[in-house]
């Protein structure tokens, strides 16, 4: 197993740019988002059980997150088109971007070596990244709660 375990970035840090394809093939950048708050949260895979409850309540809380002028994008190592699948069956009203080839990850620390009850695997590290509107860091949240993913966004974030 390879260590391709990059720093994350901190909090008054510049946000790496990065782009990527959406569930709808449309190209995303983080430029896009330019003068607005911007929640871009990293998570392991479509349509499991913690990654669903995380989107779902991002989902369920988007008029709250957007009345605070806050976007929301997700990264994944999944395909646009698994992302179409998981968007469409959970009506997620926010960009998910493919990264299969791990380059967000990588510039955003969030692919690495994992400890898992004692087991040490390769993976990506569910974190989410609060973005200011000038692009810099304001927060960074290492182990999100799922279910009440928004909620933590929304405090942290104001």
């Amino acid at each position: 197993m390879a260590t391709t375990d990059a720093t994350m970035p901190e909090a008054g840090a510049k946000a790496p740019a990065f782009s990527g394809k959406d569930q709808n093939g449309k190209n995303v950048k983080l430029s896009d988002f330019k003068g607005q708050k911007v929640v871009v949260y990293f998570y392991p895979k479509d349509d499991t059980p913690g990654c669903t409850k995380q989107a779902c309540s991002l989902r369920d809380n988007i008029g709250d997150l957007q009345n605070s002028g806050i976007a929301v994008i997700g990264v994944s190592k999944d395909s646009v088109a698994s992302h179409e699948k998981f968007a469409t069956k959970y009506s997620l009203p926010f960009s998910l971007i493919s990264d299969e080839d791990l380059a967000i990850h990588h510039k955003y620390g969030t692919y690495g070596e994992k400890n898992m009850y004692g087991k040490k695997t390769m993976g990506v590290k569910r974190t989410t990244f609060l973005i200011d509107e000038k692009g810099v860091i304001v927060d960074v949240i290492k182990r999100p709660i799922t279910s009440a993913h928004a909620e933590e966004v929304l405090k942290r974030f104001s």
